[in-house]
């Protein structure tokens, strides 16, 4: 929808209602009108070719509510006319007909002159649609919003509706974390005839599930779709499926296979990739999509670190120290001395910044410095074997990553002898295939270095690329370091971060910090 200043949304057929900071007043055509001897129109929120949303006084109630006006072009024949308005009854039908927090609330359908006028809940906040015009969001956030958006679905599906048309457009983020899934214009109601204008095309192209493309029967499956291209979209900064035109794009969506999510990890990750398989019979249902969603926005808490306490001896000699606690101050003794050795004896340790924190996880044996509120994200054990752990900032934006392959599990023998080795053979494979599970192009500029680390060889490689998306391609560089163990385990830190921008001399600096850091147990 073309809106002023970005204070509503619609496609040809729908709408969002979304009330934002007021602009100066302007007095626009139809302000004043009381609509059914009880709504007083204030101001529009935003229009479309089918209907114009208006912020209105409910008079008899003293409240503000949004009120969609039908707004039928003239030219259009009877029937279709006819079918706009049997539309816009159904969104109401919809809408009403659900009871739940994430479902704007429908007050009222007034009929005037015949058609009808949708009194709704006055929504204060913004789109999601608008959010994203600003950056990108974190896994956690994400996630939050998509489980909302995914209780919405499952009351609607539960109650025979299926939304078609769910957009970054079509959430609204309200007051107190509130998330509202809104425009059930084009719901498809069970049990109801359909509503399909002559060469009409209802839906947002880019969204849309194949096999709606395809003129198949859709179902719940197809509405998740939708929710995996919101996701996408939103941790990504760029939606997966979007061409110049609307034939290329669906055709985008039959056909192409989107680069792997490179912000979301994890869970998150696994959702959207099992959401966007082009055979719905392969798609996660809601539950299991719940389940990874819960383990984005609620990971668990971090290992407790183990406290040391020490013995303070007063003063004159009056406390005498019995044997345990010579054994005791004996092991402290050790342990500071240990950790004094290797402090000294490992180049790589370095000063922790403020607002760090020391990670150690069993899985990857291994202890990670990370700024204290990045956010981790773990293998789902399963469906995944491997062993890696990951943080990223909210903005999803940098993120730090530690793989562990371990030689006794490697029965393809795929792990190089060295470390130089695995990063040469590393960059034969950013040149050529550009694979690496992070859509670098086969132009990836690669800068290997030989490091040491533990008095061992070690490796570095520092890779430059753009993001393979030809609608919104970014600058992004990623360092990673490789260290062989004696027993022949290899593991691989990655840092990754945009490679122009504000973001880059940070993303940088937390390379630096998190490699001066990096703490291999001694398997």
């Amino acid at each position: 929808m073309s809106t002023s200043g970005g204070v509503g949304h619609e496609s040809d057929e729908t709408t969002s209602y979304v009330l934002q900071p007021p602009r100066p007043p302007q007095q626009e055509s139809g302000t004043g009108r009381l609509v059914a001897g009880r709504y007083r129109l204030l101001a529009k929120l935003g229009h479309g070719g089918m209907g114009t949303v208006w912020r209105a006084k409910d008079e008899t109630v003293d409240r503000e509510v949004a009120v969609k006006e039908p707004r039928v072009p003239d030219h259009l024949p009877e029937r279709e006319r006819g079918n706009a308005f049997e539309r816009m009854r159904r969104e109401a039908r919809a809408a009403a007909r659900l009871d739940h927090p994430s479902v704007v609330n429908v007050h009222d359908v007034a009929v005037v002159d015949g058609r009808p006028w949708i009194v709704m809940e006055l929504v204060r906040g913004r789109s999601l649609g608008d959010a994203l015009q600003e950056g990108t969001l974190g896994a956690r956030e994400a996630a939050k919003i998509g489980l909302e958006v995914l209780g919405a679905l499952e009351a609607a599906h539960a109650a025979g509706i299926l939304h078609r048309d769910v957009k970054p457009d079509n959430v609204l983020l309200g007051r107190h974390d509130r998330v509202v899934l809104t425009d059930f214009g084009i719901a498809q109601i069970e049990g109801e005839t359909s509503l399909t204008d002559t060469g009409g095309f209802v839906g947002s192209p880019e969204f849309i599930a194949p096999e709606r493309v395809l003129g198949q029967r859709p179902g719940p499956a197809s509405d998740l779709w939708s929710l995996g291209v919101v996701l996408y979209a939103a941790t990504e900064g760029v939606s997966p499926f979007r061409r110049s035109n609307t034939p290329a794009t669906l055709q985008s969506v039959l056909n192409a296979t989107p680069a792997p999510p490179a912000a979301a990890h994890g869970p998150l990750a696994d959702a959207i990739n099992g959401l966007l398989q082009k055979d719905p019979a392969r798609r996660p249902n809601a539950a299991q999509v719940r389940a990874l969603l819960e383990a984005t926005a609620n990971p668990p808490a971090p290992e407790p670190t183990q406290i040391v306490r020490t013995v303070e001896v007063p003063a004159g000699g009056g406390f005498r120290p019995g044997r345990k606690t010579w054994l005791g101050l004996g092991a402290a003794v050790v342990a500071a001395a240990l950790a004094a050795y290797l402090v000294i004896a490992d180049p790589f340790a370095g000063p922790l910044p403020d607002g760090w924190t020391k990670k150690h996880t069993k899985d990857v044996a291994a202890t990670l410095a990370v700024p204290a509120d990045y956010q981790p994200a773990t293998p789902d054990r399963k469906t995944d074997k491997t062993h890696w752990i990951t943080y990223s900032d909210y903005s999803g934006s940098i993120w730090i990553g530690l793989r562990l392959e371990r030689k006794a599990e490697d029965t393809a023998n795929n792990i190089a002898g060295s470390a130089a080795a695995e990063m040469y053979d590393d960059d034969s494979t950013f040149k050529e295939s550009g694979d690496y599970d992070l859509g670098m192009p086969d132009t990836a500029k690669t800068r290997p270095e030989e490091k040491t680390y533990e008095g061992r060889k070690a490796a570095k490689n520092t890779v430059t690329y753009n993001t393979t998306d030809t609608q919104n391609s970014r600058p992004r560089e990623i360092q990673i370091f490789y260290y062989r163990t004696t027993t022949g385990d290899m593991y691989k830190l990655t840092v990754s971060y945009p490679g122009k921008g504000d973001f880059t001399g940070r993303g940088r600096e937390v390379a630096r910090t998190a490699l001066a850091n990096l703490g291999v147990d001694r398997l």
